[in-house]
This record gives structure tokens, sequence and C-alpha cells, in this order.
């Protein structure tokens, strides 16, 4: 029996739906595995001396306030996420008087205003749109001339065993799991270094760099069952297996995980591609580099 392919996901049902919430109660789990990413995205606000900072995919919105709080006076962030339980949890989080504000939209069809921010950053947030370079021109309509894009995405599966250990290990018992498809928005759709360059140019974006970056990341080992029990495309099937089924896959997963459990930690290189692009006057002409 072979795997199938799934029918598209729509991103916002998912989102408002069980993965929007399953990344909320996750929120502490998540912003100290991603925090590396987030250093050196507000490491790149601070080189490019941004004043209005655009987060792209913000979920629960570590990124953005850490950024908000990296700005000089009069700075602002803000946070974009289709996902209204994770805008939620941004804006319950946010001290009031903060710097930093939180909006639910499609950023790929949200009405920004024109020419409003001098940086956008994404941690993990570019690759769920259904019409990329549609997106990325919405963006660039959002930006300022000569404003800079500075984002992070998963390279390859195969460049990431630790991201895909569980669906592995979880197979034999679940044969019928569906096979992604590589360009369907996704965790991975961003995984074609060429394929990115192509979208981005199409929007109208210049001086594409896309480097190769392995950044390592940890957890607590204390919390390695929830992650792969509640997170990503196998906890959402979990929640349709039997208990009998759900003990084996749960020990297979522990199994398969034990290389990246040392000690008290999980340690893993994320294998990402840095991308950094340069905005345009003339959002939509499309290809000017």
């Amino acid at each position: 029996m072979h795997p199938e392919r799934p029918e598209p996901i729509d991103q916002a049902t998912l989102w408002n739906g069980s993965a929007g919430q399953a990344w909320v109660d996750a929120q502490a789990l998540l912003d100290a595995l991603f925090e590396p990413i987030e250093r050196r995205l507000v490491d790149d606000a601070r080189r490019r001396s941004a004043r209005r900072v655009l987060d792209v995919g913000c979920g629960s919105g570590a990124t953005t306030l850490a950024i908000a709080r990296a700005l000089p006076a009069g700075g602002r962030g803000t946070g974009v996420d289709i996902s209204q339980p994770l805008i939620t949890a941004a804006r319950a989080r946010a001290d009031a008087g903060t710097n930093a504000d939180f909006v639910c939209a499609d950023a790929q069809r949200h009405a920004f205003d024109a020419g409003a921010y001098d940086l956008l950053v994404s941690r993990f947030g570019l690759m769920f749109f259904d019409d990329p370079v549609a997106a990325f021109s919405n963006l660039r309509r959002a930006a300022t001339h000569d404003a800079s894009l500075c984002g992070y995405v998963w390279r390859s599966p195969a460049e990431n065993p630790f991201i895909t250990t569980a669906e592995r290990a979880a197979r034999p018992w679940l044969p019928r799991m569906p096979v992604a498809d590589p360009h369907a928005p996704g965790q991975f759709a961003f995984a074609e270094r060429d394929r990115v360059a192509r979208i981005l140019a199409g929007a109208g974006w210049a001086d594409v760099a896309i480097d190769a970056l392995d950044v390592p990341m940890r957890f607590p080992a204390a919390s390695l069952e929830r992650y792969f029990t509640r997170l990503g495309p196998l906890g959402r099937m979990l929640a349709d297996v039997d208990a009998s089924t759900r003990a084996r896959i749960v020990s297979a997963a522990h199994e398969a995980f034990a290389p990246f459990v040392h000690g008290d930690d999980v340690r893993f290189d994320a294998a990402c591609w840095r991308i950094v692009a340069r905005s345009t006057t003339a959002a939509g002409a499309g290809g000017s580099r």
C-alpha cells in the first residue's frame, strides 16, 4: 500500500483549529527551541537600524516582541499571523504600552499600509502561502523602498532528519499517512533554493541572497513526547488512532529519537535557508533585479 498524496490543507482552517491551539499550548517550548533564530533576527534589525518591522507568520509573538524591545525610541514591531489563537496569545503576552502590535490576517492578501515597514522578518513563517509570488508581491507593497527582507525557512526533509523522525517511526502503523506535495504550503515548501529565488524575483525583490545555515537547537528531553504527539502531521493523526496503536507509535518514536537525546536535552541541527532580499519600487512589476 503506497502513501497517498493529501488534499491541499486550507491554512486558515488548520491554524485556527487544532494546529493553532497546539502551538499556543506549546509556546514556551517553541520559543526556547527557536530562540537561536529569534536572536539572529534581532541582530538583523539592529544592524539595519530598523524602525518599523513586520514579522510575517509571527505565531505567539516571541520574535516580534524581542525585536520591538531592541528598536530605537519611536520604533515599532508588528506581527501578522493567520491564526486567531496565536494572535490572541501574542496580544496577551505583550505588556501594556509595549511598542508592538499584532494583526490576525493572511499576509498574502491583507491590505497593509503601503510603504509602512523598513524591515520584514520571519522565523519559519514564509512557507505557507498558496500563491507565494502574490504573497511576496503584497509584502513588497508594505515595504519602504530599499527595505530589507530577512527570513529563515527549512531546507529539505532529508537535511532535517530530526524533524521527520516521528513520521518515519509511525509509518508502519499508519501506512496511509500522506506524503506531502513538496511545493504545497507547509514546512518544507521552500526547501528548493532555486524555487525560492524564482518566487522572490517574480515578486520583484532584488539582491536576493539565499544561504545555507545549520543552526544548533535544543529543548528539554522531558518535553520530547509532547513535541512529537502534539505538533506537526503526526500530532494531528494521533487524535484518530486507538489507544493501543498510539502506544506503539509513541514507543517507536521514543526509540527513533534516542540519537538526539543527550542527558536532559534534545539536540539537533536545523538545516535552514537564510533569505535576504531588498524591496524595489513599483510592486507587482516583477522580476527586476
